[in-house]
């Protein structure tokens, strides 16, 4: 019964939905210190706010940062991506001018990709199973 305790509920939906999601700095480099992810991770939260999302978990290293996010339904994940980098960039690399330097080309903190992955819930292999037992009408 503990699974169910953080379903979250709307109007007509209820749901509990997580992605892992992971960036990279443009080039790999390693440029965040202690510093740099404890800011980041309070950027996250307010633009996860904003959404109506909640990062439950944020960790990272010189090179990467790995937030857990939970989201509702109505907000698409590469809009929330879209925000978290874009938003997490611009005041990092205004707040940290030493940032700066790495990017003198693309004025860019984050690579264009990322990934971004459904975590929570069941096993896919029990959701099958449950999916295949199903009465199906004739």
């Amino acid at each position: 019964m503990a699974e169910y305790q953080n379903i979250r509920t709307g109007r007509y939906r209820a749901f509990v939905l997580h992605a892992h999601l992971v960036f990279v700095t443009k080039y790999r480099h390693k440029v965040f210190t202690d510093a740099h992810l404890k800011r980041m991770e309070e950027i996250m939260r307010a633009v996860c706010a904003d959404f109506e999302c909640e990062l439950v978990e944020f960790n990272g290293e010189n090179n990467h940062i790995h937030p857990l996010v939970n989201f509702p339904p109505k907000i698409a994940p590469s809009k929330l991506v879209n925000s978290l980098k874009g938003v997490s960039s611009r005041r990092l690399r205004q707040e940290y001018p030493e940032l700066v330097r790495h990017y003198w080309r693309a004025q860019r903190l984050w690579s264009g990709s990322c990934f971004a992955g459904s975590v929570g819930g069941a096993p896919l292999s029990s959701v099958r199973q449950y999916t295949e037992q199903q009465n199906r009408p004739p």
